[in-house]
């Protein structure tokens, strides 16, 4: 039974301590580029897509 423990526990830090800063890194690169000012022309107009007649 403590094997089990063992990885599972090595396991659970293996995800915190690697994936959890490359997932925040992502994110905070996500936010970044979608509120670049540059990108805002290509936003506003996707925001209105909805909205078309056809």
């Amino acid at each position: 039974m403590s094997v089990f423990l063992t990885v599972e526990n090595f396991t659970s830090q293996f995800v915190v301590t690697f994936w959890t800063p490359i997932f925040v890194g992502i994110f905070i690169a996500i936010v970044t580029y979608a509120l670049w000012p540059r990108n805002q022309a290509a936003f506003d107009e996707a925001s209105k897509i909805p909205l078309r007649e056809k």
